[in-house]
């Protein structure tokens, strides 16, 4: 939670209520001016408390903070984790190519950072992200998302804010 501040939220059953983060919103972005850069707070008693695979890695989720539609999964290790948070951007752990991978810096797909959150084992990172450019998935479509089981419908354009 960044400045202190909070927004209720109601828990799925129970009716416990829970403080969900509240981010400085960041400006808009227009042609001419690139979102901002804005680092989250690096805690080493969060770090500790990610609980990573026998391979080191953990599944990382990223979702659009705007439209809140899932964008995409790929897997961070420690190191990525904590470069992620640093920079205020996304970096991941390339699998196949066993190599530190920062989204964007090739495609110019970028993905900054607004908040970043772990889920209650640790073993699940999720990040919400003002995404730059056309979309995050590799194919060129706006999510990796876009297929459905039972359907020959792919819906590869950007939604609408919610």
């Amino acid at each position: 939670m960044q400045d202190g501040a909070a927004d209720s939220g109601s828990a799925p059953s129970g009716g416990r209520s829970y403080d969900w983060p509240i981010m400085c919103p960041a400006p808009a972005p227009s042609s001419d001016t690139p979102p901002a850069v804005t680092p989250v707070a690096v805690r080493d008693a969060d770090l500790e408390l990610i609980r990573y695979d026998a391979d080191g890695l953990v599944p990382a989720i990223v979702q659009d903070v705007e439209t809140r539609a899932v964008l995409m999964m790929a897997w961070m290790n420690a190191e990525t984790l904590r470069m992620s948070l640093e920079q205020g951007r996304t970096v991941f752990w390339s699998r196949s190519r066993q190599e530190v991978w920062r989204k964007g810096d090739t495609s110019g797909d970028r993905q900054f950072i607004r908040s970043a959150h772990y889920d209650c084992d640790g073993d699940a990172l999720l990040f919400l992200v003002e995404q730059e450019g056309k979309g995050a998935c590799h194919t060129g479509a706006y999510t990796c998302w876009f297929r459905t089981f039972g359907s020959d419908e792919q819906t590869t354009d950007r939604p609408g804010p919610v």
